[in-house]
């Protein structure tokens, strides 16, 4: 189960990078302006805090050299500004920003932008970014968060199991329990050596380099992680303790509640609730649903490993009803995480965090269905049961017939001189006959109830042995069913805390595009394609959106969705506002799209940009849309 969990995450890690959790929301000086002086500082403003490196910030002259420039800080005391102090005197050109910043929920994001001083360059001075992550890195990293994610559920989870559902033989767990610690304390350790290549982006051999090693441990994702591997050490120690003694009492539960909240922290407080709104109540809620469903998967593991022998119902019984509690808790927290990262309902489907929110939303939905198949199998298995010695012998007590007092109706002990005699009846024929039928018959009568709701005989004993059987084997299938859906939903969990929550992608959509990767303007506008009234669309591209030149490109759809081929097309664009246009694009049919090379729009605003298709030979429609332009 856990190397087809591992496969899956390296098959869904590989797919692509990661995206970033930081979005860049305005730069100063913008991107593309052109200044009459020079700067004295850059300042970029994020949608949510982030930290910064030694290597922040490179700025490249018109000739494409480095400038020397002073160590990035947090502008005016806030966490989400960076701000780089730039030379005295800079010259006439086009200069180049890169950065690389980390964000609140520990992952690296990066790009790059220009500005001008006096007029643009002739040429700009080519610099990448750099990547956002090194592919081996990146996946050699996401297998460990999944791993720790794993681990901290089996050693989490079977502790709990240990303590609230009482098993009579916990021995078995240890080895559960064991696998746990080593496992969580070989991720968090390879966490902390990948932490400096995964921000700096480079390959896994940079982790050797003691420098970045030690920037490490003094920033707060390696802070974090220091915390967890100390916390181990108490941990181990409590396991210990708590595995040679079998009373465990309040003050044992309260010790172990505390490692396991602590242990939550060092998650809660790395990742996605510490971004954003309600930062309190994020991390509170967090903390819950990290420790709901470590409760729930672990238990089920140490469920599932004391199936393999002969479990106790009770126990059975006491999981099922922790389990639920656990469940009632993941969703009210589950709920309101969503929200969080969410912010509106368009995100669910139209970002990449809802759409795994979606598949996490249905893997846990399959994952309820089972379990509810697994309460089922619980009820069944309570309901065989055999009864306990203790409890037979009081329903024995309780079956003795009406009328008949216990001293009258059992039979008295017998004595020293005869062990097998009838106790003494008083004298007289007629009175003894009559006591020693109504003893009989009272024997008789206890012996038939005692003997009816604990069937005898070996053809009734093996059947009631069969039944219970069966229901163990069902419980155990469901169980084992339970624990693969769960490691599924643990890659979804894990690839859902590297992705820009919906919230963020849509407040980073409606901010000036940063980073080097100017999005293009999309406009899409419908036409009449025919007299029998049939629409048309026209979908038309510009690239990069923006004052100066821009690519276009237009591609034309028909009434049922394909390309169609139409004899003319042509734009213009017109700024109302400046009174300046119409600008003509010289649209060239490429076969399939109409393009032009080059469009110079000269001052932001909102434009009208005018499409007329020529349907035929004599007949052509026009459409207009407003269009903005960003400086």
């Amino acid at each position: 189960m856990l190397l087809g969990a591992v496969l899956v995450l390296l098959v869904l890690g590989g797919a692509g990078p990661a995206s970033a959790h930081a979005a860049l929301r305005s730069t100063d000086p913008g991107d593309g302006t052109v200044l009459q002086r020079p700067p004295r500082a850059v300042t970029l403003i994020f949608t949510e805090s982030v930290g910064l490196r030694d290597d922040s910030f490179r700025v490249l002259d018109p000739g494409g050299h480095r400038l020397h420039t002073e160590d990035a800080g947090h502008a005016d005391g806030r966490s989400d500004t960076a701000r780089v102090t730039l030379p005295g005197t800079l010259g006439e050109g086009t200069y180049t920003v890169a950065w690389r910043v980390v964000s609140a929920d520990s992952h690296p994001v990066s790009g790059a932008f220009t500005f001008s001083v006096g007029k643009p360059s002739a040429t700009t001075a080519a610099v990448a970014a750099g990547p956002t992550e090194d592919p081996l890195t990146a996946v050699l990293q996401r297998i460990a968060r999944y791993l720790a994610y794993l681990a901290a559920a089996l050693l989490v989870g079977t502790a709990a199991f240990v303590a609230l559902c009482r098993p009579p033989d916990p021995a078995p767990l240890r080895r559960p329990l064991v696998a746990g610690w080593w496992t969580l304390l070989a991720a968090t350790v390879a966490l902390l050596v990948l932490r400096a290549p995964y921000e700096a982006g480079t390959g896994p051999a940079t982790a050797l380099d003691a420098s970045a090693l030690g920037d490490t441990l003094t920033s707060r994702p390696g802070v974090l992680l220091l915390t967890r591997l100390a916390l181990l050490v108490p941990t181990a120690l409590f396991l210990a303790r708590t595995s040679r003694r079998r009373e465990r009492g309040p003050l044992t539960t309260a010790a172990g509640a505390a490692l396991a909240v602590g242990l939550a922290l060092t998650w809660a407080a790395a990742e996605h609730a510490v971004a954003g709104p309600q930062v309190p109540l994020a991390v509170t809620s967090s903390v819950l649903h990290l420790l709901a469903a470590a409760v729930w998967l672990g238990g089920l593991v140490a469920l599932l490993t004391t199936l393999r022998g002969s479990p106790d119902a009770s126990t059975v019984a006491r999981f099922s009803r922790v389990a639920l509690a656990c469940v009632t808790v993941l969703a009210i927290t589950g709920v309101y995480q969503s929200w969080r990262g969410l912010g509106s309902w368009p995100a669910l489907t139209g970002t990449t965090y809802g759409r795994l929110l979606l598949a996490k939303l249905a893997g846990v939905c399959v994952l309820l269905a089972v379990a509810a198949v697994s309460r089922r199998w619980t009820g069944a298995l309570v309901g065989r049961a055999p009864v306990p010695e203790g409890e037979r012998a009081r329903a024995t007590e309780a079956l003795v017939p009406v009328g008949a007092s216990p001293r009258t109706a059992s039979p008295p002990p017998p004595s020293a001189a005869s062990p097998a005699g009838p106790a003494p009846v008083p004298s007289g024929p007629a009175v003894g006959d009559e006591h020693a039928d109504a003893v009989t018959a009272h024997r008789r009568g206890l012996r038939r109830s005692v003997l009816a709701p604990v069937p005898s005989g070996p053809a009734v004993g093996d059947e009631h042995a069969d039944a219970v059987t069966a229901h163990r084997r069902g419980l155990r299938r469901s169980v084992l069913a339970e624990a693969v859906v769960a490691a599924v939903v643990l890659v979804l969990t894990t690839l859902l805390t590297s992705t820009l929550p919906g919230r963020a992608a849509t407040e980073a959509a409606r901010s000036a595009p940063a980073g080097g990767v100017l999005p293009a303007s999309v406009t899409t506008i419908p036409f009449d394609a025919d007299a029998s009234g049939g629409r048309g669309t026209v979908q038309i591209t510009l690239d990069p959106g923006r004052t100066g030149d821009n690519a276009v490109q237009a591609v034309v759809f028909g009434p049922d969705g394909s390309l169609a081929a139409v004899p003319e097309l042509r734009l213009s664009f017109t700024l109302p506002d400046r009174e300046i246009g119409p600008i003509a694009a010289e649209l060239v049919d490429r076969g399939g799209y109409w393009s032009a090379n080059s469009l110079t729009l000269p001052l932001p605003g909102t434009w009208t940009m005018k499409a007329t298709v020529r349907v035929t030979e004599v007949d052509q429609v026009s459409e207009t849309r407003r269009i903005r332009i960003l400086p």
